[in-house]
C-alpha cells in the first residue's frame, strides 16, 4: 500500500517558527528525520524531538499520545515519546503537535532478524506490562485491536497472489475473538518502532495507532519480526498470559500486515512484508 501524501508542507524553517513561537525555552537547531503516514519528525537539538501529524486524520492519534501516554510511560520496562510539550493549532499549523525525547540507538529494522530473535523475551514482557486493561473511555481504533471480520472487506482483496495467507487470515476470522476486557494495545508494532541500544530494548515509539482492544495485532511481531527461533522464545515467555485462540489471531493479522505492505513504498517496508510472507509460510 503506497503511503498516503501529506496535506500540510512542513520545512526545517517552518518548524523552527512554531517553536520559536510557543516554546522558545526549547528552542535548539531542527533538522528532518522522517516522514511517516501520519507525521513528521524532526530533531530539536540532541534530546528532542518534534511529531507533527501531516494529514487530518492523524491529528486525533496525536491527541491520543499526548492524553495517554504519560501513564503508559510510567508502567513500561523501556522508554516511549511520552510528549515533554505540547504544541497549539494556530494559523501556521491547523492541529496540535508534541515535543517528545529523543531516543539515540539503532531501530530494529536496521538489525537482521536472526539478531532480533535475542530480544524476543524481552519484548514479550513489554509487551504484557502494555496489555493491560483499558479504561472505558480509551481510544477505540477502527482499523486495530478489532475483530478480524471487521478488517475482512478492505484486507481479503490483497490476498489474491497468495492463497495460503488467506487460508491463514481466514483460520483467524474463523477463531474465537478476544474474550476479556479490551486491553491497551499499540498498534503499530513492527521492527521499525523498537529503539535497540547495547544489544537491548531501549524504546518503543510511535503509539499513534493506540487503543483499546484484542491484543492479537501486537503480538503480529512474531512473524514480523522474529525467525522461528525467535518466535519459539517469544511465544514461550507468553505461555497462558493470553486466550487459548490468541496465536491464531495474531498470524492472522501478520497474514493481513503482509499482504497490505506488499507494494510499500519504503524498502524496509517491503523487506518486512517478504520476511513475515516467508516466516508464515514456510517459502
Amino acid at each position: 500500500m503506497p503511503q498516503p501524501p501529506a496535506e500540510v508542507i512542513l520545512t526545517t524553517a517552518s518548524v523552527e517558527r512554531l517553536i520559536r513561537a510557543q516554546h522558545p525555552d526549547l528552542a535548539a537547531p531542527v533538522r528532518p528525520v522522517a516522514r511517516g503516514w501520519d507525521n513528521a519528525v524532526y530533531r530539536l537539538g540532541d534530546t528532542l524531538a518534534v511529531r507533527l501529524p501531516v494529514r487530518a486524520v492523524a491529528a486525533p492519534l496525536i491527541r491520543n499520545e499526548q492524553r495517554w501516554l504519560p501513564a503508559i510511560a510510567a508502567r513500561l520496562p523501556v522508554a516511549v515519546p511520552a510528549p515533554l510539550a505540547v504544541g497549539e493549532p494556530g494559523e501556521s499549523f491547523p492541529w496540535h503537535w508534541s515535543i517528545v525525547p529523543w531516543f539515540s540507538g539503532t531501530p530494529a529494522s536496521a538489525v537482521d532478524p536472526q539478531a532480533r530473535d535475542d530480544i524476543a523475551v524481552e519484548f514479550a514482557q513489554v509487551l504484557l506490562a502494555l496489555h493491560t486493561p483499558a479504561p472505558s473511555e480509551a481510544p477505540h481504533n477502527p482499523v486495530r485491536g478489532v475483530p478480524l471480520a471487521a478488517r475482512a472487506a478492505a484486507v481479503e482483496p490483497r490476498f489474491i497472489d497468495s492463497p495460503r495467507l488467506r487460508e491463514i487470515w481466514q483460520d483467524g476470522c474463523d477463531a474465537p475473538t478476544w474474550p476479556n476486557p479490551p486491553v491497551w494495545v499499540h498498534g503499530d508494532v513492527h521492527p521499525g518502532n523498537l529503539v535497540l541500544q547495547s544489544g537491548g530494548i531501549h524504546a518503543l515509539i510511535d503509539f499513534g495507532d493506540m487503543c483499546a482492544g484484542d491484543p492479537a495485532c501486537d503480538l503480529a511481531i512474531a512473524w514480523l519480526g522474529f525467525t522461528a527461533v525467535g518466535r519459539a522464545r517469544f511465544m514461550a515467555a507468553l505461555e497462558g498470559e493470553y486466550d487459548p485462540h490468541i496465536w491464531t489471531r495474531a498470524q492472522a493479522w501478520a497474514a493481513a500486515i503482509a499482504a497490505l505492505l506488499a507494494d510499500a513504498d519504503d524498502a524496509w517496508l517491503r523487506a518486512m512484508s517478504v520476511h513475515a510472507g516467508a516466516e508464515l509460510t514456510g517459502a
